[in-house]
């Protein structure tokens, strides 16, 4: 017991140090650390999929898509290059759709539906923290990169998963969601949920590029996305019959496993901010 929390507890330090220093350091480190989890993840969520033995994924073309769609967003983002940069994406899409007339596989339905929900759902979160990372200067026409933004996305899906916990732990005693996942408590989420709104006004306070409301607003919004993805996660597990998405993280599992709630919180906030922009 005390090997396996030393264990977590290295992983986990090493994880976060690795993360923020990525996303803090320039855009080619941002870039190259989530290119490589973007690619990981799909190939994780692909090989699930194929172990429940009714379909049959290809792990290494939805990977590579993965990571190209990554890859285009960025260059898009950063106004380096135009849509065209999409076209070769595209044609992997038609790859996976076109290659099922001709494999003969006992159930291409099923194989094109997780080749697209494994770039819908993996791959286009990782794809938009572009869009939170690369902001347009109309003043100056040009693009800037602000590594606040995506960082504050997984500083309150941390804060709010550790606070879940502790509060939990404490005093949770009504299931938010027994059928899917029976340990998660209303009272651990409500307490989550307090930990990354007061830690938004820190944010507020030292980045007042947006207003202290909207950064509250912001981190209610990851609070809310980041436990339907959890349970989304954890609707998926229960359904293949595993404990773990992998054993890349040694006492922490798979990267699905650590990026789940990110999955459903980067879209929302997304939208959140460009709501922000219409307002």
């Amino acid at each position: 017991m005390k090997s396996n929390f030393l264990q977590r507890a290295i992983t986990g330090v090493l994880f976060v140090v690795v993360l923020v220093g990525c996303i803090l350091y320039s855009p080619l480190s941002f870039g190259i650390l989530f290119t490589i989890i973007g690619a990981l993840s799909v190939h994780e969520f692909s090989h699930l999929v194929n172990q429940s033995g009714e379909v049959q994924v290809n792990k290494t073309i939805t990977a590579l898509g993965g990571a190209y769609l990554f890859l285009a967003v960025m260059g898009f983002c950063q106004s380096t290059i135009g849509a065209q940069v999409f076209l070769p994406y595209l044609a992997l899409l038609l790859y996976l759709m076109i290659t099922e007339l001709y494999l003969k596989k006992k159930n291409p339905i099923g194989n094109w539906a997780y080749s697209m929900l494994s770039q819908m759902y993996v791959a286009l979160p990782f794809a938009l923290l572009n869009v939170l990372a690369f902001q347009y200067n109309p003043a100056e026409s040009s693009v800037t990169y602000n590594p606040i933004l995506p960082l504050s996305i997984f500083v309150f899906i941390w804060l709010s998963d550790t606070g879940a916990y502790c509060v939990g732990s404490l005093v949770g005693k009504h299931r938010l969601f027994e059928r899917i996942s029976p340990k998660k408590s209303w009272e651990g989420s409500i307490g989550g949920g307090i930990f990354s709104i007061a830690s938004s006004f820190v944010f507020a306070h030292y980045f007042p590029f947006i207003s202290v409301l909207q950064w509250a607003g912001l981190a209610l919004v990851v609070v809310i996305f980041g436990t339907w993805g959890d349970l989304t996660e954890s609707l998926m597990k229960r359904q293949l019959g595993i404990k773990d998405s992998g054993h890349i993280l040694p006492g922490h599992g798979g990267m699905l496993d650590r990026f789940d709630s990110a999955l459903l919180a980067i879209p929302a906030a997304v939208v959140y901010l460009y709501i922000l922009t219409l307002i």
